[in-house]
């Protein structure tokens, strides 16, 4: 009997080139305006073109993915404006997140908080902002969990993923993680002193100030 391989075609083949493609495009592995042709990623993730075609449709509906008449797919390109549109509804669910979790947190869950602000404060003093990136991301991902506010949670890791070439580039843009750092600092105490106004304050100004970096 020969021996049994990944499925090539079907859901799970889909699912597979989806899960595949999404973290390429979220690790920035696949450039913005990249073209994704299908024979060739294909053969890459040993799928059909079917399953291949199905996967860029859901990343589409992502926004991580456009089509383009004739021309087939690409990495979908971001604009500025787009960037500030989408921070600016963050703004708004983040704010409500960090407020939630001031609210509904554990003393175990404020204390991850407390540490992820440490460690933020040694990548910055390192001259680490890759690192520093990775521990900002981690940051508001637990902030979002903490909340328990899961309608909010599934939009935001949608609108973010849509985010990640800029935030690359604010990452290494100089100066930028030592002002963001204290933003995200007092964000970390505000939600430590359960005061959910100032934790959606915090967020807020924080989310300004990413508005401002970016139209710079």
């Amino acid at each position: 009997m020969p021996k049994e391989a990944r499925p090539s075609t079907g859901e799970q083949a889909k699912q597979h080139a989806l899960g595949q493609l999404r973290q390429a495009i979220l690790h920035g592995e696949m450039a913005p305006a990249q073209r994704l042709v299908e024979n060739e990623l294909a053969e890459q993730f040993g799928v059909t073109r079917a399953s291949i075609r199905a996967a860029l449709i859901d990343l589409e509906a992502q926004g991580l993915v456009e089509r383009i008449r004739n021309r087939g797919s690409r990495v979908r390109v971001v604009t500025v404006a787009e960037a500030v549109a989408i921070t600016e509804c963050r703004m708004v669910l983040e704010g409500l997140c960090a407020a939630k979790a001031a609210v509904t947190a554990s003393d175990e869950q404020l204390a991850e908080l407390t540490e992820l602000g440490t460690a933020m404060t040694k990548a910055v003093a390192d001259g680490e902002p890759m690192t520093y990136s990775e521990l900002n991301q981690e940051l508001h991902a637990k902030v979002r969990e903490f909340s328990g506010q899961r309608t909010a949670v599934e939009l935001l890791e949608r609108l973010n993923a849509q985010l990640v070439r800029h935030r690359f580039q604010l990452a290494l843009r100089p100066g930028r993680p030592q002002r963001s750092l204290n933003e995200h600092l007092a964000m970390i105490e505000a939600i430590g002193a359960r005061d959910p106004q100032a934790a959606e304050a915090a967020v807020r100004a924080h989310l300004t100030s990413v508005i401002e970096a970016l139209r710079d």
